[in-house]
């Protein structure tokens, strides 16, 4: 026995209605309470300035090597002393004092977490 198909009269309002309306769709809200901090530089952190690590760009081998000294996206740095003419400067990360060039540090992407200057000791 043969079966009939019926055909689906579809009204005026109907004839836009198809898989293109019916499809999911996600939209992501985030509630963000702190305003977005602006991205800046390692080498603008003066001493004692504490930055959250964004991103480094700098060819694979020179970026993997930070990492493994710590410069890891996420990670908190903390500018310390640099030398006389400026070049190269220390930054505390990960428990460890590295001294970077200028140059390099140029190429690291930061947040601005806190900044201030480091309390000096009396000297005795």
């Amino acid at each position: 026995m043969g079966s009939k198909k019926r055909k689906i009269n579809r009204s005026s309002l109907d004839k836009d209605f198809g898989p293109g309306h019916t499809e999911i769709k996600m939209q992501l809200s985030v509630n963000c309470s702190q305003p977005e901090i602006p991205l800046t530089s390692l080498v603008d952190l003066r001493r004692g300035d504490a930055a959250i690590l964004d991103g480094i760009d700098l060819p694979t081998d020179d970026a993997r090597r930070l990492m493994e000294l710590g410069f890891v996206p996420g990670m908190q740095i903390t500018a310390g002393q640099s030398a006389p003419g400026g070049d190269p400067q220390v930054f505390q990360v990960d428990g460890s004092e590295i001294a970077l060039r200028r140059e390099t540090a140029r190429h690291l992407t930061v947040r601005i977490h806190k900044t201030g200057k480091l309390k000096k000791t009396p000297r005795a």
